[in-house]
């Protein structure tokens, strides 16, 4: 079993683990799993060893984002098509 990094590393890190992600945010485990297997959250995924790895600050951003939508009530659906168009738009500028 891997020792967990310290908090520090986590935050001075470009990529992180789902855990740390988890850890970092203060959100559960499963709830990021989840959004990660919706297309919600990105990450890449190296091949040889299957490990996801989320870029430390977009992923932070994106869930603050994803959860302040589910608090206005929206649904995952919902929360989805604002997150293509808001990326949609990203990329037009």
């Amino acid at each position: 079993m891997s020792r967990q990094r310290s908090m520090e590393k986590i935050q001075a890190s470009e990529y992180v683990s789902i855990g740390e992600l988890a850890r970092l945010t203060g959100s559960r485990y499963s709830t990021l799993k989840f959004y990660a297997e919706e297309g919600m959250l990105p990450f890449e995924q190296a091949e040889e060893n299957l490990t996801r790895r989320f870029p430390r600050e977009e992923s932070a951003e994106r869930l603050g984002r994803i959860l302040s939508l589910r608090r206005e009530g929206k649904t995952i659906p919902q929360v989805k098509e604002i997150l293509e168009r808001d990326s949609g738009q990203a990329k037009e500028q």
